[in-house]
């Protein structure tokens, strides 16, 4: 029996991913542990393994196809003795009347109804294959027969985008979408002078402004998963925020040095660097505030896992550099310029840039002096870094002196961190910046 291979999900929070390039063709023998396609998700472009033995029958999901849902049929792998025609017979025989329609068989082996993996009773049996007035058949999938007939769509209406323009499943969605013609009684258009309602519709906030020259920006899956992270942000977790300066100076010279002497091994210390492990030795110092909300508990942190933002062409990662408290300023450095090169190159694996309990976004270098960053769930915290910028500054004898001061913002999640909690943390985080040789004891 023909095997349907099925859109994986390759992260815990994927729904739905674009399947970017396929790494075999039709008649291709595979084995366990072959590359099969290469598939973007939200954050990431990964590799698809097979884990069946057989032979590539039929590909259902053409190379650049987008929104591709989890467990959709992408592939038939047929086993030995079977062939193509064997794919055809199969999904042209009607099921039983008595029986319900088999389950199909995921990329992993196991049985799953075609529709999804959730429980409940057997879906209908796809009906036989149909053909147009002239006895023509209609080349046409199982499950995208069924949908048809549920929803009472002609197939011979629809425009097949599978191979040889066989119909699939997406094609019979998107005509069932389709906007149907406006009856005579329509209501009234609105006029143009009423104040746009919150939440409105795509169609209503564009009508504004087809009228005006713009662009339309297709959201890709990273940008669709930012907006609904930082929705939900600023929805469901009450923020607060401590501000706090810091100086820079000795920082700076400790750095200067550090980094002649490390220049012969390549190693080039960032500022970046030390206030990962500032933040990382804080998290230690101040351990009821390594915590993440999870829920309906609070789950509190042994080890120091820091995330920090990386900005990359349409969107943003947030690696995680797990146990920083144990790494060396060189250690982070190195660490920290290889995540965000494969992050840039979408090349992250989801263990990398999930997880944590803190997170660090710095502006700094695009000269923004001060900021308030969005939490990312479930952290308990994000730093928000500025600029080092010259100013006057009064020190301990009362005097007027220029010093380079970095402005830096917590924002807190008051479920996991209380105010006292969090001005504990922030004057941690401020002490070690400000003596970065007590860091390294």
């Amino acid at each position: 029996m023909a095997t349907e291979i099925l859109m994986p999900a390759l992260s815990p929070t994927m729904e739905e991913g674009t399947l970017a390039k396929w790494l075999v063709k039709e008649g291709d023998t595979v084995s366990a542990g072959d590359l099969l396609a290469e598939i973007e998700t939200d954050k990431a472009t990964m590799e698809f393994e097979a884990v069946d033995e057989g032979t590539v029958g039929r590909i259902l999901i053409e190379a650049g196809t987008e929104g591709v849902k989890v467990n959709t049929p992408i592939a038939v792998l047929l086993e030995e003795g079977e062939s193509a025609d064997d794919i055809d017979s199969a999904a042209t025989a009607p099921a039983p009347a008595s029986a319900p329609e088999a389950p199909q068989a995921d990329a992993g082996g196991k049985s799953a109804p075609e529709g999804g993996t959730g429980g409940g009773s057997a879906p209908a049996a796809a009906p036989p294959a149909p053909s147009t007035g002239s006895g023509e058949r209609i080349f046409a999938s199982p499950l995208a027969r069924r949908i048809a007939a549920e929803k009472g769509l002609d197939l011979a209406a629809i425009e097949g985008s599978g191979p040889r323009g066989r119909i699939v499943r997406a094609d019979v969605e998107k005509a069932s979408a389709a906007p149907k013609a406006p009856a005579a009684s329509a209501a009234p258009v609105a006029s143009p002078a009423a104040a746009m309602p919150a939440g409105a519709s795509a169609d209503a906030v564009a009508k504004i402004y087809e009228n005006r020259e713009h662009e339309v920006v297709t959201l890709d899956g990273m940008r669709k998963t930012i907006a609904a992270r930082l929705t939900e942000a600023k929805q469901t977790i009450p923020h607060f925020y401590l501000r706090r300066d810091i100086r820079l100076d000795a920082l700076l010279e400790f750095r200067k040095t550090l980094n002649d002497q490390l220049g012969a091994r390549g190693i080039k210390l960032s500022v970046n660097d030390f206030i990962i492990k500032a933040c990382a030795l804080a998290l230690q110092q101040v351990p009821k505030a390594n915590a993440v909300w999870a829920g309906d508990r609070i789950l509190q942190l042994k080890p120091s896992d820091v995330a920090v933002a990386v900005a990359i062409e349409g969107g943003l990662f947030t690696p995680v550099l797990m146990d920083a408290e144990t790494k060396s300023l060189s250690q982070l450095s190195k660490e920290m310029k290889d995540l965000a090169t494969r992050a840039r190159d979408r090349k992250l694996a989801p263990q990398e840039y999930q997880g944590g309990s803190f997170a660090i976004s710095n502006l700094g270098m695009f000269g923004i002096d001060n900021f308030d960053a969005v939490i990312n769930p479930p952290h308990g915290a994000i730093l928000a870094v500025g600029a080092g910028v010259k100013k006057p500054v009064v020190n301990d004898a009362g005097e007027i002196e220029v010093a380079t001061v970095m402005s830096v913002t917590l924002s807190v999640d008051h479920r996991v961190i209380d105010g006292a909690l969090g001005a504990e943390l922030l004057q941690a985080i401020r002490d070690n910046l400000e003596n970065p040789l007590a860091m390294l004891a």
